[in-house]
């Protein structure tokens, strides 16, 4: 009707049954008369693909150590022997090979690309999780790999290939497009929908944006019928018959055909009856579409690493495909090609036909790949690293844009444009390189969604912490150096001060906190001289017993956008600085803390108070869900598969330890349970910066077998069925719980928000990390914290998550009156987060960086740094301000700066009092003069 699908729609149309379809077992019988490609001959692409996990079961130095410089050795060899193609897609793999290679081979694989033999798809440093993956770090890993390509091949990837994600998002599609590609594919998505995509010939569609009224977002996209991208399951619907056309399962090689009739080389006596056998394959597969360009990929994992692979498929293929092109009644050509073959010939007959596409808006989540298999756990699998993947976010960025200030406010001192000559600015970039290449590394769709195996994960992890280290280095000098008067007593290895760096655009209001060892401490701020307002917190050695030699040390800092600012924390005189008050209990009646705009209770839970007057009560429950038991398959890495009884409430054994603070800054109260530590803390704030509640816990289940912990939260928010969960922390999306679906299909991927709503209230919670996210009831939000399952789930992994460390989780709670709807977009409501919701979540996602030193400081002139005339306004954010890498000189940092605005979508029916101190833009046009000084 509206001349567009929304995957919203779909929902609530399937069953979601799953009746035997036969050969094609989630689907359905293909038929066909025999005489529809006698005007259009059917004309199919055979796309050989070896998909390079860049970690999972080994780690990527040891993949590429035993499979992938094989698979790339032997490609410059066989391509070059004649038209056979590939395509590929992890420039982290090509990049190291590419290093390890002389120019003779260089100049041979770029003799491939310029011939078509050789397509680098997609171009992204990894084939990303789109489930857990920020879209900084996606915009990012994208980046590095296409920057790559360009300085070492002079080409740009025209279309998309991914196969193996988890389910998929339309922020990947948005920045495919935006980084110049016309194409995509897709593969893994709920068999349900395949099928209704199939049966409804819609697997290709233009995929638009939510948001977007015009086509400026649509992007052609190809998405697999069938249940996997290896050979059994890509020819046609019967595997049976498909996987006796693997011709690496030939008898004596190292795969087989699980279906039992294994392939037969082809010879000039089978070669009718063989032929005919697969045409019938593709002429099924061929039904499922509305155009006759037929693709097949033919590849799996690690595959042509050994020499005979490459002879043994392309030797066989190319008999069929000249019995085939020999026999012109049967009207098909047949030849090998790559993605962009397929979608030019596509777009071509698409074009002669005047056939269109169908528009799509919505994404792909969540996966089942078979019964009830919804793969939900990975949402939140290992969140120790799933938060350690986002403090490696903010900190490389706040490092870039510092390192490239520095460099900028260098050259302009300079009247010939040179850096200073003892600030080792290559070796700088050396490191921000690395820290780009690890971040890009960890957004691999077996790494950041917990999927991979122990040792593997642990060296992610080394790569992540080793570049969080290295960069806070860059990051103190730079703002050394920035902040001398006298820049001839910068000395890279010194800096002596409390330094704030505020990496966010918008003059922000912040509580610092720093560990000092005296009680009587005060902050001065070293430009004005002006004492800073205080509080001292005891350091808690136990639940109830504070340090006598350690005690935190709390300011609130006003930090102009992009600014470093100097603090002196010198000693005061005693019993000066306030103290915060403590109140411990284990029983007895609830206490509370409360500002203008909460109440919290130790017991009963929160009242929040809107500036309309109107209260809304809010609880934090915690539960533990369990898994099968018996035979039946049960949770793992990737699936959630929770035990038939539900979610049980926690109940410990004994009341917990709860311990109440009050202070002029902050007052908190803290709960010590047996397996986790849950605090809700007040800002006494005034403005934005105190209006959300922050909520942290400190999980550690690594006493249980086969649980999964949740913090459930319970308002009065009268939402229905639909809760708001963003993708990617770029967009929000509409989510329905339906009845219909099993538990743990209503588990969605929260990457840093959630909202609930109703006609006079929303309630936002912020996230500093991802995990999986439902609301199965009305004004529930239920948020998985940790799971510990002891047994794989068959799909692949060959273990269990049982790894588990103490692990930080940390939220923001917003409350906000509305008034108005959600607004329309040719036809499709979209909601954003609001204004305050989005400041809010930018404070929690880029706190200001604290540099600290010893005191002795004073001698070496220090002034405060900023960059910025006025905060941008407060609905485009800075993402990013990259150096770039010098064209002529290689790990060299160039002249030229990439800078990154996102103008973002807000609600307009939440309007924040006082109105946040920033502007926001009502016109197309944004930011014509530099915001720089």
């Amino acid at each position: 009707q509206r001349g567009y699908l929304t995957l919203l729609d779909v929902y609530d149309l399937l069953p979601f049954d799953n009746p035997d379809g036969g050969p094609w077992k989630q689907g359905f019988e293909i038929t066909y008369k025999g005489d529809e490609w006698s005007e259009q001959p059917l004309e199919l692409f055979l796309i050989p693909h070896s998909h390079n996990d860049p970690g999972w079961i080994k780690t990527f130095d040891a993949y590429y150590h035993d499979q992938t410089r094989h698979i790339l050795d032997n490609m410059v060899v066989k391509l070059s022997e004649d038209n056979r193609k590939l395509i590929w897609a992890e420039i982290s793999y090509f990049s190291k090979w590419w290093n390890d290679i002389d120019d003779q081979k260089r100049a041979a694989v770029k003799r491939l690309v310029e011939a078509g033999q050789l397509e680098l798809v997609t171009g992204g440093w990894v084939m990303p999780d789109e489930a857990n993956s920020h879209y900084f770090a996606m915009l990012d890993q994208l980046m590095e790999g296409h920057q790559w390509l360009q300085k070492h091949l002079g080409v740009k990837p025209r279309s998309g290939w991914a196969i193996d994600p988890f389910g998929h998002s339309p922020s990947m599609a948005y920045l495919l497009k935006g980084a110049g590609l016309h194409n995509m594919l897709i593969q893994r998505v709920h068999y349900s929908i395949k099928k209704h995509f199939a049966q409804q010939q819609t697997l290709e569609f233009l995929w638009r944006q939510s948001w977007d009224s015009s086509s400026r977002s649509d992007i052609t996209c190809h998405m697999m019928p069938f249940y996997s991208y290896d050979v059994p399951h890509t020819c046609g619907p019967n595997p049976a018959v498909c996987c006796q056309f693997d011709f690496q399962r030939l008898p004596g090689r190292r795969t087989f055909c699980p279906w039992k009739i294994p392939p037969k080389p082809i010879t000039d006596q089978n070669v009718h009856e063989r032929a005919l056998l697969l045409l019938d394959q593709y002429r099924q597969k061929s039904r499922l579409f509305r155009s006759s360009v037929l693709l097949v990929p033919l590849g799996d994992d690690f595959r042509y690493v050994e020499s005979s692979e490459w002879d043994v498929q392309f030797n066989n293929y190319q008999k069929l495909f000249d019995y085939f092109n020999q026999h012109p009644e049967l009207h098909i050509k047949a030849r090998f090609g790559t993605l962009s073959d397929y979608f030019q010939a596509l777009h071509r007959r698409l074009s002669t036909t005047r056939t269109t596409l169908p528009k799509l808006r919505g994404d792909f989540f969540s996966y089942a790949d078979r019964d009830d298999h919804y793969w939900t756990g990975y949402f939140t699998s290992r969140p120790f690293y799933k938060r350690l993947d986002r403090k490696l976010e903010a900190t490389l960025r706040a490092t870039e844009i510092l390192f490239s200030l520095t460099l900028a406010e260098m050259r302009r001192s300079h009247s010939d444009g040179r850096l200073a000559e003892n600030f080792p600015a290559r070796e700088y970039f050396q490191w921000l390189t690395t820290g780009r290449r690890n971040l890009a590394l960890f957004q691999h769709h077996d790494a950041v969604a917990g999927t991979e195996r122990e040792h593997v994960v642990v060296d992610y992890g080394t790569r992540l912490f080793q570049s969080i280290l290295n960069l806070h280095q860059v990051l103190q000098s730079s703002a050394h150096w920035l902040l001398l008067l006298d820049k001839s007593q910068y000395h890279h290895d010194q800096s002596k001060s409390l330094i704030i760096f505020n990496p966010t655009e918008q003059l922000r209001t912040s509580v610092i906190s720093v560990v000092v060892d005296s009680p009587d401490a005060q902050v001065i701020d070293a430009e004005t001289g002006r004492q800073m307002s205080t509080q001292i917190s005891a350091v808690w050695a136990e639940p109830s017993r504070p340090s006598t030699d350690t005690f935190q040390l709390s300011f609130v800092a006003e930090l102009p956008p992009l600014s470093l600012v100097v603090y002196h924390v010198t000693k005061a005189s005693s019993g000066s600085t306030p103290r915060v008050r403590y109140t411990v209990h284990r029983r007895g009646n609830p206490l509370d803390i409360h500002t203008e705009h909460f109440q919290v209770s130790s017991l009963q839970g929160s009242e929040l108070r809107l500036q309309s007057g109107l209260v809304r009560k809010i609880q934090v429950q915690f539960l533990w869900y369990g898994t099968r038991t018996g035979s039946r398959d049960k949770s793992g890495a990737y699936l959630f598969l929770p035990a038939d009884e539900g979610a049980q409430l926690y109940i410990s054994s004994e009341p917990p330890l709860v311990r109440i603070s009050r202070g002029p800054i902050f007052s908190d109260i803290t709960s010590h349970f047996p397996h986790f530590t849950h605090t809700v803390r007040l800002f006494h704030l005034d403005g934005h910066a105190g209006k959300s509640l922050e909520i942290s816990n400190l999980v550690d289940i690594r006493s249980q077998v086969n649980r999964e912990l949740v913090m459930k939260i319970v308002s009065d928010v009268a939402s229905g069925n639909r809760f708001y969960s963003d993708l990617n922390g770029f967009q929000m999306q509409q989510r329905r719980t339906l009845a219909k679906l099993p538990l743990q299909a209503n588990f969605y991927p929260m990457t840093s928000a959630v909202f609930l709503q109703d006609s006079t209230s929303r309630l936002s919670l912020l996230s500093a990390q991802s995990q999986g996210v439902a609301s199965l009831k009305p004004g529930e939000l239920e948020l998985v914290l940790d799971r510990r399952l002891q047994q794989d789930d068959n799909r692949g992994l060959g273990q269990g998550v049982t790894d588990n460390k103490l692990t930080a989780s940390l939220y923001h709670l917003l409350l906000e009156d509305r008034g108005g709807g959600a607004k329309e977009v040719g036809g499709a409501s979209v909601d954003h987060l609001s204004l305050l919701a989005h400041l809010a979540s930018l404070s929690l996602c880029h706190p200001p960086m604290t540099m600290v030193a010893t005191s002795n400081s004073q001698l070496l002139k220090l002034r405060p740094f900023q960059p910025l005339h006025s905060s941008l306004p407060c609905d485009i954010h800075l993402l990013n301000l990259r150096t770039l890498e010098d064209t002529q000189e290689a790990d060299t940092p160039s002249q030229e700066t990439a800078l990154f605005l996102h103008r973002k979508g807000f609600d307009c029916s939440t309007a924040p009092e006082p109105a946040p101190q920033c502007t926001w833009s009502e016109h197309e046009e944004v930011m014509t003069r530099s915001p720089f000084i």
